[in-house]
């Protein structure tokens, strides 16, 4: 099969409040939608959500938001200019013979010779879930399970009945909101820390705000209960995003949770160094967490041989194909895998959750584990969920805390295969 032709449009949505996480701001999203059109008629519409901030903070920090998300586009079209008259045989490897190609194209419009692979693999989330679309149109697979070749299979192949809903906390959303998540039955929260509250990037001064942050959280929301005639204590996942300088500072992080009686609360610590820092984290008393530093299965494998201890896989940050490879890695060294976000939209939260649904539980978890932060932070949210095809399906909203994934979302894909009126009305415009 051979694609014909390429389409591309976005959307600029807000969001309710600044963002903050990796010790900057976030204020809008991007949201991108590509066509792959193959010869014979057959179609795939493909979404993502462009996040320069967490994909590569340099290019952020160096400039307006709108410029960093302009050029993230850019290298979008420019992936899909590739496309026609290339067979499509297989989704993965078309990827991987992509993906050079784009970042060598990323680095050069960015003037960044050390752009991370992330940034071209964020790019690329909306051309990859089109090909497969295609792929899948032109061959009548109609269920997340037959997309998948079979070398990738056995790692997804259990099916979890519910999936923790995962709520991102930033670094300024109040303490009562957070509360209402508890309410509401969260009872896993994720708590952004690493700001950077001076603006002159002392590394002391981090430190010092994020055990503020943490105990400001606890001392708020630690001796409830989460949802109502639940028992369930809430637990801490933290995300440091990369912004710790050192095992002696990280340390001293640790040293405060458990003085502060938070140790056995504190599930998982994601990202705390940078990718260039290659520490050994296998003593840590908490499971360490590769999201960032995880951009391909070869980057997974080396963190896995650090002593990381569960792996964030990202679908919609770092491609299905990307995310096929990662998880296939992590599950034959029986690390642990979930499902992180990266603030996208109703679609694409079920395009997650299908690889969630099927990955065996997070230790001291019930089922599944996803990330999920869009309800808390889009503007126009409630909007956003009227453009999914299955809008009202009972599994597209958490209740007390978890996603219930039965049959019908299993059957469906989470609604990957209908289509989507309002995207699909943007780039079928002839």
């Amino acid at each position: 099969m051979r694609i014909a032709s390429t389409d591309l449009n976005f959307e600029r949505e807000p969001l309710a409040t600044p963002f903050g996480f990796k010790g900057g701001y976030l204020s809008e999203l991007w949201q991108t939608v590509a066509q792959v059109q193959l010869e014979s008629g057959s179609r795939g519409i493909g979404l993502g959500v462009q996040s320069v901030l967490w994909s590569d903070t340099s290019v952020f920090s160096a400039m307006p938001e709108a410029a960093g998300n302009a050029l993230m586009f850019a290298v979008t079209a420019h992936a899909l200019s590739l496309l026609p008259g290339r067979d499509l045989n297989d989704p993965i490897e078309l990827q991987e013979e992509m993906l050079p190609e784009v970042l060598e194209y990323a680095r050069k419009i960015t003037g960044r010779a050390d752009l991370r692979k992330t940034f071209a693999l964020n790019a690329l989330v909306a051309v990859d879930n089109a090909v497969w679309l295609a792929w899948a149109a032109e061959n009548g697979v109609r269920s997340f399970d037959g997309l998948l070749p079979d070398k990738f299979r056995g790692g997804l192949s259990h099916r979890n009945n519910r999936v923790v809903s995962i709520p991102a906390i930033g670094y300024a959303m109040p303490v009562a909101d957070i509360g209402k998540l508890v309410d509401e039955g969260h009872y896993v929260i994720k708590i952004k820390i690493g700001s950077d509250p001076a603006k002159d990037g002392d590394p002391e001064k981090m430190l010092a705000w994020d055990t503020y942050r943490i105990g400001e959280i606890h001392r708020g929301v630690g001796h409830r209960y989460a949802g109502p005639g639940e028992n369930r204590r809430v637990l801490y996942y933290l995300d440091a995003n990369q912004r710790y300088d050192s095992m002696d500072r990280l340390m001293r992080l640790v040293d405060y949770l458990e003085k502060s009686n938070l140790l056995d609360r504190t599930v998982l610590l994601e990202e705390p160094f940078a990718e260039e820092n290659h520490a050994d984290v296998s003593h840590i008393p908490i499971a360490v967490v590769a999201d960032e530093s995880a951009h391909t299965d070869e980057d997974a494998i080396h963190r896995m041989e650090l002593g990381y201890k569960a792996i964030a896989l990202k679908p919609v940050a770092k491609t299905l194909s990307m995310t096929l490879k990662i998880a296939q890695a992590a599950i034959d060294r029986n690390v642990a895998c979930f499902c992180a976000d990266l603030t996208v939209n109703p679609v694409l939260v079920d395009w997650n959750k299908s690889v969630a649904a099927r990955l065996l539980p997070v230790p001291g978890l019930a089922g599944g584990a996803l990330e999920t932060n869009g309800a808390q932070n889009y503007k126009n949210w409630t909007q956003l969920q009227e453009y999914h095809p299955c809008c009202g399906a009972s599994w597209t909203r958490s209740h007390n805390g978890e996603f219930i994934v039965d049959n019908g979302f299993f059957e469906t894909g989470g609604g990957m295969f209908e289509t989507s009126v309002h995207y699909s009305g943007l780039v079928n415009r002839t």
